[in-house]
């Protein structure tokens, strides 16, 4: 985490540089029904900011299947967004997973006067479509959490994605011990239409590749949790129940879709199953037993970061001095902040999302879950 730290200290000080003439805009507002505007707001001491240009800027998530993005990216985006300027615009929309629709929405709010589109794309190539749109109207685009290809873009901000795979793929290797093929591994990854699935793929057999046997292996459209069980069943029924030693699941809604079909199937004990975005119902499995393990993605600083860049690109101020690294798109270098994820396990949990706040020990540890927290020494 100390590149992390690194990161919110260089953070803090573009926003300290920026609230020095933080704007008073215009009203928030939702785009096409799929979401809401953010509401004026004071500024970070309670105070109302100077004199600065004026704006609005559109918000445009991909998919609401997978808990983080209403949950976190959204609420924490549009409050820093709106500490930095109370009263701006943000026109906000989610896609739920539909490319055309998200096209859609992105035309929209450049109608509706947008001057920053922060873009999480549900199709990385095909949002290239958005960018070049945007740039013909002098609007810069910021790349939230996936990577837009084959288009310019202004910024990105995310997670090392490749990191991600690696973690996953070492920590499942890691669990199997001495004599990792003695079995098969299942790997069930995300969308291949998402490029950080791609990453997560490529970084995970950058590890397991020469050191396990993959029995089976598919991407998953969507990310969908369904489709995964259904993988799942496909899966077992190839390689054969008694022959399963670990699975690789790129996310955490996958992982518990995994988990049925390997009950449903009678495969006891079960495998490690990996999984990523630390959500609650992952967490609380994981302190259970069924899952072993995830990747937490500090999503606070994030959608933190994409808020301070939006407003710097809104003021038309650079943004080089703080994404500082570089990724390739296919079009060109872009400037980048890259965040570093980290792994979860069972013995981690009480130093991680529950010390930042990110999941709370009373939800945790609600219900029939209680002696487990109990039994991790987490407190609720």
């Amino acid at each position: 985490m100390v590149g992390l730290s690194r990161r919110l200290v260089a953070a803090g000080s573009l926003f300290a540089a920026l609230v020095v003439g933080a704007a008073a805009c215009t009203s928030s507002t939702s785009s096409n029904g799929t979401g809401s505007g953010s509401g004026p707001a004071a500024g970070p001491s309670g105070q109302s900011s100077g004199a600065a240009r004026t704006g609005t800027i559109a918000l445009l998530l991909p998919e609401s299947k997978t808990a983080r993005y209403e949950a976190a990216d959204k609420p924490y985006f549009e409050a820093k967004f709106a500490s930095l300027c109370p009263s701006c615009k943000i026109i906000y929309s989610n896609a739920n997973q539909d490319s055309a629709l998200q096209q859609n929405q992105a035309e929209q709010a450049l109608t509706n006067g947008a001057k920053v589109l922060v873009l999480d794309p549900v199709d990385g190539k095909a949002a290239a479509v958005i960018a070049r749109s945007a740039a013909a109207k002098g609007v810069k685009v910021l790349s939230y959490d996936r990577l837009i290809q084959g288009a310019a873009v202004d910024a990105y901000v995310s997670f090392n994605n490749q990191l991600v795979g690696q973690l996953q793929g070492k920590a499942l290797l890691d669990r199997l011990g001495a004599n990792p093929t003695r079995g098969q591994i299942i790997m069930i990854n995300g969308s291949k239409d998402d490029p950080n699935a791609l990453d997560f793929n490529k970084g995970a057999l950058s590890v397991l590749n020469g050191k396990v046997t993959i029995g089976y292996q598919t991407f998953t459209p969507d990310w969908s949790p369904d489709q995964a069980g259904t993988e799942m069943d496909q899966a077992i029924t190839k390689v054969g129940k008694g022959n399963i030693i670990g699975v690789y699941s790129a996310n955490d809604g996958m992982a518990g879709a995994i988990i049925a079909s390997l009950k449903r199937a009678g495969v006891t004990p079960l495998p490690p199953v990996t999984g990523q975005d630390a959500e609650l119902a992952a967490v609380q499995r994981i302190l259970v037993g069924d899952q072993f393990m995830t990747i937490y993605k500090p999503i606070k600083p994030e959608a933190e970061q994409a808020a301070t860049l939006a407003y710097a690109l809104l003021q038309g101020q650079s943004v080089t001095s703080i994404a500082t690294a570089r990724s390739d798109n296919g079009a060109g270098q872009v400037p980048s902040v890259l965040f570093t994820p980290v792994e979860l396990t069972k013995t981690n949990i009480s130093s991680t999302v529950v010390k930042d706040g990110f999941i709370k020990a009373s939800a945790l540890c609600a219900g029939t879950y209680a002696a487990a927290c109990s039994s991790a020494g987490i407190a609720s």
